[in-house]
């Protein structure tokens, strides 16, 4: 997740528009679940919505969703070689909208702040990407799959903590209001390099969207700045209508 995503950068490749649309179709996702959530956090829907079966699934498809095509975007990112400026220029943007991500909900929210939220496991997932950029996508696939089912098998009070829980193997979380430890997470970051190396490297760009898939791909394009932006503006919109309107 990252605005002017490196795959971009200057190359004879063209940008993939139905990538881009990908994003934007996640980040209604992302939209309608922190909608549903501030719905409840003014009391406007039943206590416990949010933390429902459903629900609950929905926010990791979306989270997953963000993750996936962002290892796709690292593997578009090196075709005919990567550019590693670039790379680390907006490695180094998503690092710091992590960082104030932390920063904003340790004052907010205090104890269930983000510590290592989606934006923290896409920096971790893009560094740790470059060890194994060059593999066939079997590989990739094969190394995703045990990433993810690997915290399902091990677990220990060792990494309990707020100072190791970010890893993945902790037998009980701490609390936090987003946690996408690299074990599972980088799993789907992962299989979203083995999809990009399977299928999309040679890919021309033949998708000519009309006005909704532009828009969706606008917004694929500026998902970083949409992202940071969409819940104070939805969290400050609600404030003033349900304080004018009740």
């Amino acid at each position: 997740m990252n605005d002017d995503s490196p795959d971009q950068a200057a190359r004879p490749y063209p940008r993939l528009v139905s990538i881009d649309i990908a994003r934007g179709v996640a980040l209604i996702g992302m939209v309608i679940f922190h909608f549903t959530f501030d719905l409840e956090f003014f009391g406007q829907i039943e206590p416990g919505t949010i933390s429902s079966l459903p629900w609950r699934m929905f926010a990791r498809l979306v989270a997953g969703s963000f993750v996936l095509l962002a290892g796709v975007s690292l593997i578009l990112a090196a075709r005919g070689g990567l550019n590693r400026p670039v790379f680390w220029r907006d490695t180094a943007k998503v690092a710091l909208a992590a960082l104030l991500v932390s920063m904003v909900t340790y004052v907010a929210l205090g104890e269930v702040w983000v510590f290592f939220g989606i934006l923290h496991m896409i920096v971790a997932g893009r560094i740790l990407g470059l060890l194994v950029l060059r593999w066939p996508a079997w590989a990739l696939a094969l190394l995703g799959v045990a990433v993810w089912a690997l915290p399902y098998l091990v677990q220990s009070p060792v990494f309990d903590t707020r100072w190791l829980a970010w890893i993945g193997f902790s037998a009980l979380q701490p609390p936090s209001m987003d946690l996408e430890p690299i074990f599972p997470w980088f799993g789907p970051f992962l299989l979203g390099m083995a999809l990009a190396r399977a299928f999309l490297v040679g890919a021309k760009p033949r998708l000519q969207p009309g006005p909704l898939g532009r828009g969706l791909a606008w917004a694929g394009r500026h998902s970083l700045m949409l992202y940071l932006l969409h819940q104070p503006v939805l969290l400050g919109s609600m404030f003033v209508i349900f304080r004018l309107f009740g």
